[in-house]
């Protein structure tokens, strides 16, 4: 926007590098050209302003397409004074020389007849093909089709604007379509997404079932082996039990030989002990006898001798003497 300073009947403005100042006197042109500074009289002059500088302007269309499906498309375009001279001549650009301001809206105007051209060029490319052929090939191929169309439309080029670039960020069906296209993919993916899942359950159980028979298979071998450990402590003690009675036999045979030793030793004894007395005479004996049970008493407190026994005795005594009886 210009600044404009009134001093007396003069006035002067200054505009900015950005903005191209044409001064008109008696209708025609005297003074142009970017970021001007000039004295001029109100009552005499015209001034329109114009700005040089890339705009960029907002791009919404809602069409339906080949199948009666509604596609809405959303960009932006960019667009640049190219004539300001053949502009000004046909679009008003001029200042209010009290303000500074543009008197009327010339941008809008302009831009209202790119966004007219625009959203016509988005209707036929909506309406060539189903929505489904729309959405694969996406909005780039919109995109160059505006660009080509709005590049070389002859409209714009007469009032001197052209079109530098255009943007579209989104082409996209109606909520309630989107939905509907999207239940197909979400359904092949949720079935992927199942399928997924089930494998890997499938691979737990697997896995557990193979985790379960490792451990059976353990504890197989582990009373396998209890039962081959068993069956040789059972052997051994066996063995052991088997060692000890050969043992004991051998140890009873040898006590019993031992026994059988000695008892034979002492009959032998007996016997030849009995050989002796067996010459001896009987009174001798009875001596003898009595000799020994003296021995084995510690007292006598009395003996008695009975007629019959010391006539026996005597008798026994003589015939072993030789003496005559009487």
């Amino acid at each position: 926007m210009a600044t404009i300073r009134r001093f007396g009947v003069l006035s002067q403005l200054r505009s900015e590098a950005s903005h191209y100042v044409i001064r008109y006197r008696n209708g025609r042109p005297r003074q142009s050209g970017r970021g001007l500074v000039f004295w001029f009289r109100p009552e005499t002059a015209s001034i329109s302003e114009l700005p040089m500088d890339d705009r960029e302007m907002t791009l919404f269309v809602r069409g339906r397409s080949q199948d009666f499906q509604v596609v809405a498309v959303q960009g932006s375009i960019g667009w640049h004074v190219a004539d300001p001279e053949r502009l000004a001549a046909r679009v008003d650009f001029s200042l209010d020389l009290r303000t500074g301001r543009l008197q009327g809206e010339p941008i809008e105007r302009i831009e209202a007849r790119i966004a007219g051209l625009a959203n016509q060029t988005v209707l036929q490319f909506l309406g060539s093909a189903p929505v489904r052929a729309l959405l694969d090939a996406g909005p780039e191929a919109l995109r160059a089709q505006v660009q080509a169309a709005l590049g070389t439309e002859p409209s714009l080029a007469e009032i001197g604007v052209a079109v530098v670039s255009v943007r579209l960020t989104n082409l996209a069906p109606s909520s309630e379509l989107e939905r509907a296209l999207q239940t197909p993919t979400y359904e092949a993916l949720q079935q992927k997404a199942d399928e997924a899942t089930f494998a890997r359950r499938a691979l737990a159980v697997e896995k557990e079932r193979a985790i379960a028979e490792n451990e059976l298979a353990t504890k197989t071998e582990l009373a396998r082996r209890e039962a081959l450990l068993i069956a040789e402590e059972a052997q051994n003690a066996r063995n052991r039990a088997q060692a000890r009675a050969e043992a004991e036999g051998i140890a009873a045979g040898a006590e019993a030989e031992r026994i059988r030793a000695v008892e034979g030793a002492r009959a032998e004894a007996e016997r030849a002990r009995v050989a002796i007395y067996r010459d001896v005479a009987p009174g001798t004996l009875v001596g003898l006898a009595a000799q020994a049970l003296a021995g084995k008493l510690d007292t006598i407190e009395h003996v008695t001798v009975t007629p019959d026994l010391l006539a026996t005795l005597l008798g026994e005594v003589r015939r072993s003497t030789g003496l005559p009886a009487r």
